[in-house]
């Protein structure tokens, strides 16, 4: 028999519905306050990013990304962190873009490079990135295209053997170069891609149609590979063309003789600096760095030369031992030449661009950087809508829907467009035309066209702090083998 006092007991305890409604109130409060607060988890839906994130119908991947959000509740984004933000002219929108600008600063788009100083006073400087980030943003030139398909050999090097753009046996005098004499290395779409994907996107007829390529030289490049010396071999030139410059690194081999130079920078008399640069020409250079130049018989060595944001730079087996500062070049047709004075076999060859940023066609190039505001550029410049096109539209009008202010929102494609998605949207009705537009809080108002009503547009190129909502950090999603038939695998983290 149960006594009063076991039943008063199960009478004050909570049901086991009560119990379950608890947990799963809870449940739902720690899930909110993560997604909102802690971490939240993305699909990419547009290609403004890649190769780095993909969206894009054409391949069929579409990245899934965690973001972090807590980082921006207790400190500031940093320059070059790929941040997610709400669409200034369109606030009902989350945008991903890498962030390249920085409060207070004045930013500036030229030679396919970003600049930045902090008065107007001062010199324009290059902005370098940091070098986990540039490793990350690295352009393998597209393997398909005919121009870079193979090695072009001269006239000392044409009964050499040749493995398509891997590798060569060197054997006497002579040079191989990429592309071929008179060409230039410029910003094709398809650079950059997984071998996989870029013949999807070249099939497009988007790609095909729309999107700008290989209109514009690149000098900012990198050559990398091994280099086998053979006993007869007495120096390996690798030479970075920039325009009429030619930057040389020069590596001796066994059979060479003393006095090598170990760097040469060609600048002609008539190459103008721009700007000038007080700490250019600054050579440095790791401590021994003569000797690891120098090529012993039968040893693999890894090589690699590059020239980014005028910094040349040569790294031996993974080691950076040459660093030196050249003045900005206007010129930007680019090459790279593989010179050899004996026998020597390379291999792993591979030669990467870096992301060439555009203008012209209505684009910024010149920014005035408010306080707490910020500049984002997407890796894909050639198809990133960005800070360099955005525009505001503002409509005032009267009558149905209008408080005699004016509305604002994103100015996108042509308002007449069938096909496209524009805003404002211009419609054809009996008695005229109507414009459908759609605000910055994602509120669409509808008005009959009329000379009363004319838009107003401005370029809108900053993202307030108070916008910006997190960071990305990984894709989780494609992945190999959980993705039946993906002949890429997109597990990786966000630099």
């Amino acid at each position: 028999m149960t006594s009063p006092d076991t039943k008063k007991k199960e009478e004050q305890r909570p049901s086991r519905w009560r119990d379950h409604l608890e947990a799963a109130t809870m449940a739902i409060v720690v899930a909110v306050m993560l997604k909102y607060f802690v971490v939240e988890a993305y699909q990419i839906p547009s290609g403004s990013m890649q190769p780095t994130l993909m969206g894009s119908p054409e391949a069929g991947i579409f990245d899934r990304i965690l973001v972090d959000k807590f980082s921006f509740h207790v400190r500031d984004p940093e320059r070059w962190e790929v941040c997610v933000f709400k669409y200034p002219l369109d606030r009902s929108k989350s945008f991903i873009k890498r962030l390249v600008g920085m409060p207070g600063e004045q930013l500036r788009v030229q030679f396919g490079d970003l600049w930045t100083r902090s008065d107007a006073a001062l010199p324009w400087k290059v902005l370098r990135r940091p070098e986990p980030v540039q490793n990350a943003v690295w352009k393998k030139l597209d393997p398909a295209e005919q121009r870079y398909l193979a090695w072009k050999p001269d006239a000392g090097a044409r009964t050499w053997v040749t493995h398509g753009r891997a590798g060569f046996e060197a054997r006497g005098k002579g040079a191989m170069r990429i592309p071929a004499e008179g060409d230039s290395i410029r910003d094709l779409y398809c650079d950059g891609y997984p071998d996989s994907m870029a013949p999807k996107l070249k099939q497009s007829d988007r790609v095909r149609r729309e999107v700008p390529s290989g209109f514009n030289d690149v000098g900012d490049v990198r050559v990398e590979g091994r280099i086998q010396a053979r006993e007869n071999l007495r120096a390996f030139t690798i030479e970075l063309r920039e325009g009429e410059r030619i930057y040389s690194f020069v590596l001796p081999g066994p059979a060479a003789n003393g006095g090598w130079a170990p760097w040469k920078v060609d600048l002609p008399a008539s190459s103008k600096a721009y700007p000038a640069q007080p700490d250019s020409n600054v050579l440095t250079k790791a401590e021994g760095a003569e000797e690891k130049q120098k090529l012993a018989a039968g040893r693999r060595v890894e090589f690699a030369a590059q020239n980014m944001d005028d910094l040349l730079q040569l790294e031996l087996d993974g080691e950076v031992v040459w660093q030196i500062e050249i003045p900005a070049a206007a010129d930007q047709r680019s090459s790279i030449t593989l010179r050899f004075d004996g026998d020597a076999d390379v291999d792993e060859l591979q030669v990467y661009r870096d992301i060439f940023y555009t203008q012209g066609g209505g684009m910024l190039a010149e920014f005035e950087i408010p306080a707490d505001s910020y500049v984002m550029m997407g890796d894909n410049t050639q198809d990133s809508s960005d800070s360099r096109e955005w525009k505001l539209a503002s409509y005032k009008w009267d009558g149905p829907g209008s408080n005699g202010e004016w509305v604002h929102g994103n100015r996108r494609g042509n308002p007449s467009a069938l096909r496209d998605d524009p805003n404002p949207k211009r419609v054809l009705e009996s008695g005229g035309a109507r414009l459908f537009f759609r605000d910055e809080w994602g509120e669409l108002h509808t008005f009959r066209e009329t000379p009363g009503c004319e838009g107003q547009f401005t370029p809108a190129p900053y993202v307030p702090r108070g916008l910006i909502t997190g960071r990305a950090v990984l894709v989780f999603w494609p992945c190999w083998p959980l993705t039946p038939g993906l002949d890429s695998t997109r597990l990786k983290w966000i630099r």
